[in-house]
């Protein structure tokens, strides 16, 4: 028996091409994200205040930066579709997601989406009175897992057109419908195309050396991707508000 054991400890864990265990596991990432993402909502309905303190606004990108991230955790607290759309295409995407890429890689890979949508506020929309106007929801972050799967469906030689046009939809919906923040949905879309790319370059099956290698190169494009994201945010605020971008306060 204890040789059995031994030899079991010696056997490789099959991974995928991006790294993962190969094996069958709980979506944990997924499953916190959509409960925190229901709590913040409920707090936002009996805690007026926690919308204005968590939602991106262009404005305060420089001095309050942690709103890149925590936009993408609130939503309109007087509208339950907002985050049950949002949520319902967490639930039906993130866990395949997440058990092809793992669960530190998925949830970087939201994060850095969530960052590419606040970017895409403050790239597209005009600074007044667009970088006054308070963005929330996790529209942007969803925008880019969906192009990353786009960009994945198409190297494994698929074409994914019905979820195309759910996207084209989608991103041409705030044209008709007013109060929707376009430039998020862009800019995670963007994000989530890099993403997908980066995926595509250092995915590898097999265990080995040059395989493990180059899927060990993700987390460096990530970090490269995730510093780009901030140099642009800053110098669009600064090419805007100058220096005074990272103090202003209201």
């Amino acid at each position: 028996m204890d040789c059995v054991r031994e030899g079991a400890k010696n056997v490789p864990t099959p991974t995928t091409a991006y790294g993962a265990p190969a094996t069958k596991s709980t979506p944990l990432v997924s499953y916190g994200l959509i409960g925190l993402c229901v709590l913040v909502y409920l707090g936002q309905r009996t805690l007026p205040w926690l919308t204005g303190d968590l939602s991106f606004v262009g404005v305060l990108g420089g001095s309050q930066p942690w709103r890149f991230v925590t936009s993408a955790f609130v939503h309109s607290p007087t509208s339950f579709l907002h985050i049950f759309f949002n949520m319902y295409i967490l639930y039906a995407f993130g866990p395949a997601f997440e058990q092809v890429l793992g669960h530190l890689k998925f949830l970087a890979v939201y994060l850095i989406c969530a960052i590419g949508g606040s970017l895409g506020v403050l790239l597209f929309a005009s600074p007044d009175p667009g970088w006054y106007v308070h963005v929330v929801g996790a529209s942007g972050a969803i925008f880019g897992l969906l192009m990353m799967y786009v960009v994945l469906v198409f190297r494994a030689g698929q074409s994914p057109n019905a979820l195309l046009v759910m996207i084209g939809l989608n991103l041409a919906l705030p044209f008709f419908v007013g109060g929707i923040a376009w430039q998020a949905h862009v800019g995670g879309a963007i994000t989530g195309l890099v993403i997908g790319g980066l995926l595509v370059l250092t995915s590898a099956k097999g265990r080995t050396p040059e395989a493990v290698r180059r899927r060990r190169l993700m987390w460096p494009g990530l970090a490269v991707l995730t510093v780009i994201l901030v140099a642009l945010a800053a110098w669009r605020l600064v090419s805007v508000l100058g220096v005074a971008a990272f103090s202003i306060q209201f």
